[in-house]
């Protein structure tokens, strides 16, 4: 009999396994896949975007905002850097608080592991489940290498984004064999795709960058923007794609801080032989400027009224595009939605109506913004869910 069993060795669960050991508690890790740590190992571009230092409960979506605040104040960024540290790792800033290994993100989840072994956890990989059932004195998992018993059952195995790493919808099944509540999951943090009337004409920009403000509703993102073949990427994108939903518009301005109306007018006047597009290229890149004059009925810039150039610039600056959809879990770097986190106590992440049942990281509808806040979630909420573990005694 095990003290405690945790389906799922990602970054969630192999925080909490380390934090429950650490306090006396005999722990089991189950994983269908092959290693630990998957999408840890392929994140921030292999670097792992581990954290971020200014990470908290704004940088997250959930159908109750206020769910993730306990857990995130409970284990800070600073918490983690001081393991990272602690592990001598060396890791660098790169823009918005984001954290990054220098050197590789295989350190984290050596990291991870070593805190585990430390903590005199088991783990078991290449383990399926066929079954669990609460039994008299916790619950019973049956898998194709045996059935094992632990007093508690913690649940860490993630959404379904990304499914060529073996993620799948597995939590959320077991969420709702337990009697919980799901949020409907979708893709988060995603490319939005183009219909094919608006991909084509846009197919000349394909791999043009540039930095732009997004916005949906009263929500606006600044970071990078790329124009792929299927539609729009970079972090602005990604960002704002948790918020968008189908058959909706969002608003792209692809030169903020510029005053675009100004630059044209003063071209204007000092180039007045130069083309709308030469003009505009001032600003953005020159196959963008392009494509946005491509309507504009004047050879030169010198023939376009006050209200021509300002049409333009609104092209520049308020350029409405409605995405046909996203790429799917396929490309998702998050899962949005998730368990209900009304059937979860916001402390411990026991679920309220099944004693010694928790609920950890992605699989909880809890999702962060781009860059290291999800990661942050998973550290946060797997320490207090360890630490509520050695309180259950």
């Amino acid at each position: 009999m095990y003290d405690v069993c945790i389906i799922g060795a990602g970054a969630a669960g192999m925080m909490c396994a380390a934090t429950a050991g650490a306090r006396g508690q005999r722990v089991l890790i189950l994983d269908h896949a092959k290693a630990a740590g998957e999408k840890i190992r392929i994140s921030g571009g292999g670097r792992c975007n581990f954290t971020n230092i200014h990470s908290g409960p704004a940088n997250f979506l959930s159908g109750n905002k206020h769910f993730c605040k306990s857990a995130l104040a409970g284990y800070t960024p600073q918490d983690f850097i001081a393991l990272v540290n602690s592990y001598g790792i060396a890791w660098h800033e790169k823009t918005l608080g984001q954290l990054f290994c220098d050197d590789s993100a295989k350190q984290i989840i050596a990291m991870l592991l070593d805190e585990c072994a430390k903590a005199g956890n088991e783990l078991r990989f290449k383990t399926s489940i066929s079954d669990v059932a609460k039994t008299e004195n916790g619950f019973s998992i049956t898998t194709d290498s045996g059935v094992f018993e632990s007093r508690a059952l913690v649940v860490a195995c993630g959404g379904p984004s990304i499914p060529k790493m073996g993620a799948t919808g597995y939590g959320y099944r077991l969420a709702e064999q337990f009697g919980l509540d799901v949020i409907e999951p979708r893709a988060g943090l995603v490319p939005l795709t183009f219909t094919d009337a608006l991909k084509e004409p846009l197919q000349a920009l394909s791999g043009v960058s540039v930095n732009a403000a997004v916005r949906h509703g009263k929500t606006l993102f600044e970071e990078a923007l790329l124009f792929t073949h299927r539609g729009l990427s970079g972090p602005a994108i990604l960002q704002i794609s948790s918020y968008w939903r189908e058959g909706e518009s969002i608003r792209l301005d692809l030169a903020p801080g510029s005053d675009v109306l100004g630059t044209l007018k003063e071209i204007r006047r000092a180039h007045p032989k130069q083309s709308p597009s030469s003009a505009l290229a001032r600003v953005l890149p020159q196959k963008l400027a392009a494509f946005l004059t491509e309507t504009v009925p004047h050879q030169r810039i010198a023939d376009m009224s006050d209200k021509a150039l300002t049409t333009l610039t609104e092209a520049v600056s308020n350029w409405s595009v409605k995405p046909a959809g996203t790429e799917g879990f396929r490309t998702a770097e998050v899962t949005l939605g998730g368990v209900d986190t009304s059937g979860l106590n916001s402390k411990t992440m026991e679920t309220k109506s099944v004693p010694g049942l928790y609920f950890i990281g992605e699989v909880v509808d809890v999702t962060g913004h781009l860059g290291g806040h999800n990661f942050q979630w998973a550290w946060a909420s797997g320490v207090a869910c360890g630490k509520a573990l050695r309180q259950a005694d």
